[in-house]
């Protein structure tokens, strides 16, 4: 009973989620999946255009060029926003940083309504490079925001609202692109301006939200703001512990300016937090969930399914990973962040193996396609129950205020750049390696696992302070004087 109460007195702080999540990691979802549908439009829309600029039909490799940088543009975009992720919420805050973000969106969608008017496709172009600095940016925040305005035993939780979000906009931009709602030749222009929508919802609903408290309190100073900010949001008076540990993660930074992204690469008190950043949160690009959504369609027509039954068949994929991620969500203050990601990432890599090896069998049994499918279906719920959850909140426990908007500089250039590559390179993979494409995700993976399982401590229920005193038995390994050293995360 008095659990219950507890949860529902945070219900202010879930509704916060609720609006980050609208205009944050959904754009990143939608904006990921809601490209494929109107391809075919598209490509014929730059075509209709070339002949009323130049009298004849553009050349087949060149529009195959101009859509490809349609959709590698969006990587291109988010890792602007990625970068200025770095400086936008130290300036003007977490709050007035989304506002701004939600203006490029209206932006964005607007040149997306008008393009066809125009006649441009440089419209588009231009349209997802905002796009793109809209999600990275946006994703970024997001993260921050939440993670600064959640307590300790929900911070888990509420953080990896990001990937549920994430979940929920590839299904709807998976759903609202059938041809039975607004894939067609004519709605594709209102398809692509969607995302304006929930940037408007989010625009007018933060306005009735505080900044975040940990911004107020250690970048900001204002502890009268700070301490009003988590009354309103937790809805209770007893702050005293929260506020405790705000000061000492205050007084720890004390008169030092936020750090910049070479001060986290050159400083060794946060040196296996950058390598828990970089290579099991940031790179899970490289685990092989994107290019099993890129493969799925190849698998798919091995198995005799037809053209016209595939985008169910995706849609199925996009709803098994928000399902399971959604699962996730009650299980990572429990299970940890430590187990869910490393065993996650170990059983990602068991079963691309396998499906590995059934790909090189495909043609000896009729069934074996459909088993591939079921491997498809088996390590995206792995991916959703692990790696994909815990990538986004483990982040937001690893560095102390200063350090923070820095990391998420470093992480969104991991992950967007990664992105970006592997969306250019991974067809080319495909032709030159088969079905032996999946064992450099393997590698991966396993390499992933071993790092978290051996060497990445548990953060569930612990302060900034003391996640960062675990860490700095890694950092100071043999200094124990380093280690007792209450202001070692200052020292460059």
């Amino acid at each position: 009973m008095g659990l219950t109460a507890g949860k529902l007195q945070h219900w202010r702080l879930y509704l916060l989620a609720l609006v980050l999540g609208i205009g944050g990691s959904f754009q990143y979802g939608i904006q990921v999946s809601v490209i494929a549908s109107p391809a075919k439009h598209i490509q014929s829309f730059v075509n209709s255009t070339w002949m009323l600029r130049y009298g004849a039909p553009v050349a087949e490799s060149t529009n195959q060029l101009i859509w490809s940088f349609i959709v590698a543009v969006l990587s291109l975009g988010a890792w602007a926003g990625a970068i200025h992720s770095g400086s936008l919420p130290v300036i003007h805050g977490r709050k007035k940083a989304l506002l701004i973000n939600n203006a490029v969106a209206v932006v964005a969608a607007l040149l997306m309504v008008f393009s066809r008017m125009a006649n441009s496709f440089e419209m588009i172009l231009l349209g997802r490079f905002l796009y793109g600095y809209n999600v990275g940016l946006g994703l970024s925040v997001h993260l921050m925001y939440l993670g600064e305005s959640a307590p300790k035993e929900l911070r888990g939780f509420l953080t990896l609202t990001c990937s549920i979000f994430i979940g929920l906009g590839k299904v709807t931009g998976q759903i609202i692109g059938i041809e039975e709602i607004m894939g067609t030749k004519e709605m594709w222009p209102c398809l692509l301006a969607v995302s304006g929508i929930p940037a408007v919802l989010q625009f007018v609903m933060l306005l009735f939200f505080p900044e975040a408290p940990r911004h107020l309190y250690i970048d900001k100073g204002d502890t009268e703001g700070s301490k009003k900010a988590l009354q309103w949001l937790w809805q209770k008076d007893d702050l005293e512990l929260e506020l405790e540990d705000m000061q000492k993660e205050r007084k720890s930074v004390q008169g030092e300016k936020a750090k910049t992204v070479k001060d986290v690469f050159s400083s060794r008190c946060v040196r296996w937090q950058l390598l828990t950043l970089a290579i099991p949160c940031a790179g899970v690009q490289f685990c092989g969930n994107n290019a099993l959504y890129f493969y799925a369609f190849d698998i798919f027509r091995e198995s005799g399914v037809p053209e016209t039954q595939m985008q169910y068949l995706a849609i199925g994929i996009g709803a098994t990973e928000l399902i399971t991620v959604t699962l996730c969500s009650f299980l990572i203050d429990r299970a940890g962040r430590k187990k869910l990601m490393g065993y996650g990432y170990l059983l990602m890599g068991v079963t691309m193996c396998v499906l590995t090896v059934m790909l090189s069998m495909k043609d000896l049994n009729p069934q074996i396609p459909y088993v591939c499918i079921g491997l498809i279906f088996s390590v995206i719920c792995i991916y959703g129950l692990g790696p994909s959850g815990v990538s986004m909140a483990l982040p937001a426990d690893l560095f102390l205020q200063a350090w923070r908007p820095s990391a998420y500089v470093i992480s969104g250039t991991i992950n967007w750049l990664s992105m970006f590559v592997i969306g250019m390179l991974f067809g080319y993979i495909v032709e030159a390696l088969g079905q032996f494409c999946f064992l450099v995700f393997v590698a991966y993976s396993i390499f992933s696992a071993a790092f978290m399982i051996y060497f990445v401590p548990e953060t569930k229920g612990k302060t900034m302070i003391e996640i960062t005193e675990d860490f700095n038995k890694l950092n100071y390994k043999n200094r124990k004087s380093d280690v007792e050293n209450t202001k070692v995360a200052t020292k460059l």
